[in-house]
């Protein structure tokens, strides 16, 4: 079983917030201004978008600005000069390509660096639009990515960010890499930690042997947090039976838990059922941010 290793620092230079200028962008805002502060980190404001045909040809046949571009600056310097209060300043940085480039381009430019996003998900029908971009981000970044879904509440002055955090593991070298980030933000807010490894019904072969699952699972999940992190962290281990998405979800409501910390990669047990979809559905269910960190 992987053990967690040294934690990085929280030492981030920007943090990346993408904004489509919906509420959920909005909430997510806040928490990106919160995270910069806490990190003295610089906060870029961005935007990705593509020019419209009729937008192109007023740029290049009459060589001057088109109405698209002057009305997103003037959106995106108004969101940035509405973060950018003191101890935070925001830049406004206009992007144009497409986002799932662009955005994760801007972070290695400014490395090291978080980004920060809102989704508001959307319906079956729906998400293959509205959800796509946020998922794409998740997927191409190589940066730990904080992704605030449509389920929660908006971020107050006074609400300390991040009081309790969710670790979902299922043992991996991947979830121990989200695992590192957890601990990490644990010391640095002054948080506790519940880890949470979810068995699906399918692989318990004979329903008197659940018992003996869970204690091994109870076992690996006490030996997967060093005893340093203990004395911060005052980390919970709980082992559930079910769905993934289901059973995390669950956890995070009835434990008032503040961030979901996830290992994203190609295949897994809590697999994302986990492949970003998977994971994507968590985070537009969750009454709570989710950081997503990608191996």
């Amino acid at each position: 079983m992987p053990v967690i290793g040294d934690r990085p620092e929280l030492n981030l230079k920007t943090v990346v917030y993408a904004t489509d200028f919906s509420p959920c962008s909005k909430n997510a805002g806040l928490y990106a201004a919160r995270m910069a502060d806490y990190s003295s980190a610089k906060l870029l404001v961005t935007h990705a978008f593509t020019l419209a045909q009729a937008a192109m040809e007023v740029e290049i046949g009459d060589r001057r600005l088109s109405q698209q571009r002057d009305t997103l600056t003037h959106l995106l310097s108004n969101e940035a000069a509405l973060l950018g209060a003191d101890p935070v300043k925001a830049i406004p940085v206009l992007l144009e390509g497409d986002p799932e480039y662009v955005i994760p381009g801007l972070a290695d430019t400014h490395e090291p660096s978080m980004i920060v996003l809102g989704t508001h998900g959307g319906g079956r029908i729906e998400r293959g639009v509205i959800g796509s971009v946020a998922e794409k981000i998740l997927r191409s970044t190589r940066w730990p990515a904080l992704t605030v879904g449509p389920q929660v509440p908006p971020l107050s002055k006074q609400l300390f960010p991040f009081e309790r955090i969710l670790f979902a593991t299922d043992f991996t070298v991947a979830a121990t890499n989200a695992a590192i980030y957890a601990l990490t933000f644990a010391e640095v807010f002054g948080a506790k930690i519940d880890v949470l490894n979810v068995i699906q019904e399918a692989v318990i072969e004979h329903p008197d042997r659940l018992a003996d699952l869970q204690t091994r699972f109870f076992s690996a999940l006490d030996a997967l947090v060093p005893q340093c992190a203990k004395e911060f962290c005052d980390p919970r281990t709980y082992v559930a039976v079910g769905g993934a998405h289901d059973k995390i979800v669950e956890h995070i409501r009835g434990r008032s838990i503040d961030l979901l910390v996830l290992g994203i990669r190609k295949t897994s047990h809590i697999s994302m059922e986990m492949r970003t979809s998977g994971a994507f559905r968590i985070i537009v269910d969750a009454p709570c941010p989710v950081l997503t960190i990608r191996s």
